[in-house]
């Protein structure tokens, strides 16, 4: 697709123009004055600031204790400074910021390397060195990150730089010589995809940062590499477009849907400026349209989205980019829901952000983006995604504004139909979650701080990637397996005005040890009144088994009403905070198990402790009814 349009390319490469120089007063001095002056403001704190190295020891403490944060935080501190002075002086340009500047740039290129420990390996999946070897580097997501701001940081101020000293930026374009255009040629890293592997967010991602880091360099940088890399990038992006449905979903969820489908938008932005729009059309091409819109279809309410695998549920604003996309393919929509997003943002300055191409689209479209018109509500559908299996049903009053979504007696039914193998994956097929009044009701926790442990042949000893700490089942002690072939089957979905419902048998999820012969779960919402979860299940062996439910809430649950006796038609019932109410009926017992919150990326989204209610399924009766109103 994207290679054989490359090849199709006949005219001359141009330098990126969507990077005004400070030199460019125009454009720089039009930005509106709230603006500038929060920018100057961020600026002024960072001055004099003190890029410390970084040692060693703190290199090789990810080697030594699986600890990420200590060596991260102090990397990409720098990187946050550095664009904080850079944006300051663009607006202001009175040289108050420029020594500063310089000082985070020769920092930065003095680093012994720019890849993360945590990606220190030359082959996939392969245990990371202690040490970077500073002879080969390696081009992970952080390094191209690096690579990026630096050549945006010359493209803004260069003609600055020269005249302060020439070696400035003759130190710096040798340094991304070495470190960025020379390993993307000559290594091949698992991301620029080969063959059927498999690819993520990270080749689009670092390929954008790649186009970033070589078209925004002077016309005479290696000039003979352009179209090299060119063709090289477009290749990249089919081996990334190859692994995903035609329906556009993004099974690495929403927070790596800005990493993924926003990184591919960036990386067809730059495209089509240096080619003076040459992939325009692309645009309109029904898959890369569907990749735009996942971000939409997954967003639940305010802040909330529809979170599977290492997905937090609250993935963040959509902003500037989604805006842009959206314009881009023509859906309003997406525009309104984006703009929408964008005001509520506290931080509409992206203070935790390190990509300076960022910052300039967000500068630049503030205004556009800011007059947007949104007083229509924003639209919502009931979708199913078959290539992850991810179903979404929705009570959707779309006569409302979003805003007065949470008076309303709204559901929000999430079910995950697909296989164990998904990127960043959890054990976690069949699992469900649900939104009341635009609240978390029944919920999928996300990920703890990643460690070591994280991505290692120990990953499913932690906790949060395990299916009983999903909304799922245990059986005879047995939990579902991880891997392409523990999946859901015989996938039965339908959408109307008054229900929408999935049916599917989840026991190909769970290895044999299990012994389930099927295990059928049917979910039905049924619109603005309740919804009905029904799990019937044979087992393979005659004898005595055991099925213990989880069922994880982020209100307390306080158990109403318990039966005398336990038989077919005997409810259990719980109420989950104020927000609602559970029943149960097929149960013989029910413990409540707090859970307290102590990780900090857990802290972001939980902000108390969490709860599972483990229900013991009537073995005899092989069925469990449950209600959530």
């Amino acid at each position: 697709m994207f290679a054989e349009k490359a090849a199709d390319f006949h005219g001359k490469l141009k330098k990126l123009t969507l990077i005004p120089s400070a030199d460019k007063r125009n454009i720089w001095e039009a930005l509106p004055d709230e603006w500038k002056s929060s920018l100057i403001k961020a600026g002024e704190k960072r001055i004099h600031w003190n890029f410390s190295p970084i040692p060693a020891t703190l290199f090789m403490d990810f080697g030594r204790s699986g600890n990420r944060i200590q060596f991260e935080t102090v990397y990409f501190e720098k990187r946050y400074v550095l664009a904080d002075l850079v944006l300051a002086e663009c607006i202001e340009r009175k040289g108050r910021f420029l020594d500063d500047i310089i000082n985070g740039i020769v920092s930065i290129c003095e680093e012994s390397a720019w890849q993360l420990p945590a990606h220190n390996t030359y082959i996939r999946d392969t245990p990371q060195e202690l040490l970077p070897d500073i002879t080969r580097p390696v081009l992970d997501l952080f390094a191209c990150e690096t690579g990026a701001a630096l050549a945006v940081a010359s493209a803004l101020l260069g003609e600055q730089f020269d005249q302060i000293h020439p070696f400035i930026q003759s130190n710096l374009f040798d340094c991304l010589k070495r470190r960025i255009v020379i390993p993307y040629l000559e290594e091949h890293f698992w991301w620029m995809g080969q063959g059927e592997e498999p690819m993520c967010n990270w080749t689009v991602w670092c390929t954008q940062n790649i186009l970033l880091t070589i078209f925004s360099m002077p016309k005479d940088f290696m000039p003979s590499i352009q179209k090299e890399v060119f063709d090289k990038a477009c290749q990249s992006i089919d081996y990334f477009l190859k692994d995903y449905g035609e329906d556009g979903c993004c099974e690495e969820g929403a927070q790596y849907y800005r990493h993924a489908g926003l990184c591919l938008f960036h990386t067809l932005e730059i495209l089509n400026n240096i080619t003076d729009g040459f992939f325009s059309d692309f645009y309109q091409n029904s898959k890369i349209k569907h990749i735009a819109e996942y971000i939409l279809n997954v967003h639940v309410d305010d802040i909330y989205y529809i979170n599977y695998a290492d997905c937090s549920p609250i993935a963040g604003f959509a902003g500037v980019r989604e805006f842009l996309f959206g314009k881009q393919i023509g859906n309003k929509n997406m525009m309104n829901f984006a703009a929408k997003s964008f005001r509520q943002n506290p931080d509409k300055l992206l203070e935790k952000e390190i990509n300076l191409f960022y910052h300039i689209q967000n500068a630049l479209t503030y205004s556009e983006i800011m007059a947007f018109d949104c007083s229509k509500p924003i639209l919502y559908q009931d979708i199913f995604y078959p290539s992850v299996g991810v179903f979404i049903a929705r009570d959707n009053d779309n006569s409302a504004d979003s805003a007065s979504l949470s008076q309303k007696n709204r559901y929000c039914l999430a079910m995950k139909a697909g296989d164990n193998n998904d990127s960043h994956n959890h054990n976690d097929t069949g699992s469900f979650i649900i939104y009341k009044n635009g609240l978390p009701f029944f919920i999928d926790v996300g990920v703890e701080t990643y460690t070591k442990k994280t991505f290692s042949p120990q990953r499913y000893e932690l906790w949060v990637m395990q299916s009983q700490y999903h909304n799922l089942p245990t059986v005879n002690g047995v939990q579902q397996n991880a891997g392409k072939d523990y999946r859901a089957a015989d996938i039965i979905y339908q959408f109307d005005e008054k229900e929408c419902s999935i049916c599917m048998d989840i026991a190909p999820a769970y290895p044999k040890e299990a012994l389930l012969d099927s295990y059928i779960r049917n979910a039905v919402l049924i619109k603005e009144e309740k919804i009905c979860i029904t799990d019937q299940f044979t087992f393979t062996e005659n004898g005595k088994h055991q099925v213990f439910l989880s069922f994880l809430t982020y209100e307390k649950p306080v158990l109403s009403s318990a039966p005398d006796t336990c038989s077919a038609g005997s409810f259990w019932t719980l109420s989950i905070g104020t927000l609602g109410t559970l029943t149960l009926s097929g149960i013989v017992s029910i413990q409540i198990e707090e859970i307290p919150i102590t990780d900090e990326r857990l802290k972001a989204a939980w902000k108390h402790e969490i709860y599972r209610i483990k229900a013991e399924a009537d073995c005899c009766i092989k069925k469990v009814e449950i209600e959530i109103f």
